[in-house]
């Protein structure tokens, strides 16, 4: 399922007038990621917006998971995960890679939402000029599929950190468009074969469902 967007910005003001509240992102993980699918990300750069609609995401949820950074106690590198909800945890990974998350539950319950995917809808130009630095994008499916594309794509990295994402100028999320549950998809996790059974097959990604955007 292809999300249908005008060019430019499809609802407008009236999207942007409206907000997450940090009620919701400290509430349930897996509600959380699942809602969030057909929302925006918005990145400012330079006064520009660079905007996407939110096609795929993964849940990771306290301590008991050990696909979870959480699992292995509370460090410098995941301090942000114990904090408030609706912040950035953006972290290095594979020495080449930032992935962005968005803090969930309350304050002292570790989890967040790692956002795999985007459908790009502002600034499109923009993201592939941030992309072409990474190597030449061959198709436009290939801009944001994927965890390392989209952070690339948006000028994200370890500076945005605990960025606010409810009210945050330089990078939050915005309401979109409600989904049925018949677009909706979920399924196992993405590279944790590092966790115990359990962990690896629990179905904590959802996605839209024949979305081109969602990473292969």
């Amino acid at each position: 399922m292809k999300i249908k967007v005008r060019m430019g910005d499809p609802l407008g003001e009236d999207r942007r007038s409206r907000c997450f509240s940090y009620k919701f992102f400290a509430s349930d993980t897996l509600t959380v990621a699942r809602a969030l699918l057909g929302a925006y990300l918005v990145r400012t750069i330079d006064n520009q917006r660079l905007s996407g609609i939110i096609v795929e995401c993964e849940a990771y949820i306290g301590q008991d998971d050990t696909a979870c950074h959480a699992s292995r106690g509370r460090t410098q590198r995941n301090q942000v995960m114990f904090g408030p909800a609706g912040h950035a945890y953006v972290y290095f990974t594979y020495g080449m890679h930032w992935m962005l998350n968005v803090v969930t539950e309350m304050e002292g319950a570790p989890a967040a939402v790692l956002l795999r995917a985007i459908q790009p809808v502002e600034g499109i130009q923009r993201m592939r000029e941030l992309r072409q630095l990474r190597g030449k994008v061959r198709k436009k499916q290939d801009l944001t599929s994927g965890p390392a594309r989209l952070t690339q794509a948006f000028a994200i990295d370890g500076a945005l950190n605990g960025a606010d994402m409810v009210t945050g100028e330089t990078l939050r999320l915005e309401p979109g468009a409600s989904l049925s549950a018949g677009a909706v998809e979920k399924g196992p996790r993405v590279g944790i074969n590092y966790a115990d059974e359990k962990d690896r097959l629990a179905p904590w990604r959802f996605w839209i469902k024949d979305n081109p955007y969602v990473s292969r």
